[in-house]
C-alpha cells in the first residue's frame, strides 16, 4: 500500500512538472520571434531626422572624392535595410573610413568636415558592433542604423555649409 502511494505521488508530481512548460511548438515560435530581424526598411523609412542632401556645389566638390560615393551608396542601402556593408569585418570598414579622411578634398577640410566624419567613424563602428553581437537588443541596433543616417546628413549639412560660406567670402561689397 505503501509503495503504490509512492508510486502514485511521484507519477503526479511528474505529470504536474511536465504541464508547467509550454508546448515545444508555442517556445519555437517565441525563439523566431526573437531572432526575427525588426530592421526593415518600411522601419527605417519612419525614423524622425532632417535628411540633407548635397546641393549643386557639393556634388560638384565631392564628384572626385571616391569614398564619399561609395558611402553616398551604402548609406542608401542602408535605408533599404541592406546591412550587409556595415555588418562586415571590422577591420575593412576601419581600413574605408581611414582612406575616407585621409582622401577629403583639400577644399571641404574644414574643422566642420572633419568632425563630422569623426561622428561618422564613431557611429559606423557603433553599428559594426550593435549588428555583429548576438546580446544586442534590437532597438539599440535600430538607434545605431538611425545614427549612421544623422551622422551621413550631417556630414551633407556642413559640406553645403562651408561651399555656401566660401562663395559668400569671395563676393566683395561694393562701398
Amino acid at each position: 500500500m505503501r509503495t503504490g502511494f509512492l508510486l502514485l505521488n511521484a507519477c503526479f508530481l511528474l505529470f504536474i512538472n511536465c504541464k508547467d512548460g509550454k508546448p515545444s511548438s508555442e517556445q519555437n515560435t517565441e525563439e523566431s520571434a526573437n531572432t526575427q530581424q525588426v530592421i526593415t526598411a518600411k522601419t527605417i523609412e519612419g525614423f524622425k531626422y532632417t535628411d540633407y542632401v548635397l546641393s549643386s556645389r557639393g556634388e560638384n566638390a565631392v564628384a572626385d572624392w571616391d569614398k564619399y560615393q561609395e558611402l553616398a551608396i551604402q548609406v542608401n542601402y542602408l535605408k533599404k535595410a541592406d546591412l550587409s556593408f556595415f555588418n562586415g569585418d571590422k577591420a575593412l570598414l576601419k581600413g574605408f573610413i581611414d582612406t575616407l579622411k585621409l582622401k577629403t578634398p583639400s577644399i571641404l577640410r574644414s574643422n566642420p568636415v572633419i568632425s563630422r566624419t569623426a561622428i561618422i567613424e564613431t557611429s559606423i563602428l557603433r553599428l559594426n558592433e550593435n549588428l555583429t553581437l548576438d546580446n544586442i537588443d534590437n532597438q539599440l541596433k535600430l538607434e545605431s542604423v538611425k545614427e549612421v543616417l544623422v551622422a551621413f546628413a550631417n556630414l551633407n549639412y556642413q559640406i553645403n555649409k562651408k561651399l555656401e560660406r566660401d562663395f559668400y567670402e569671395k563676393i566683395k561689397s561694393e562701398y
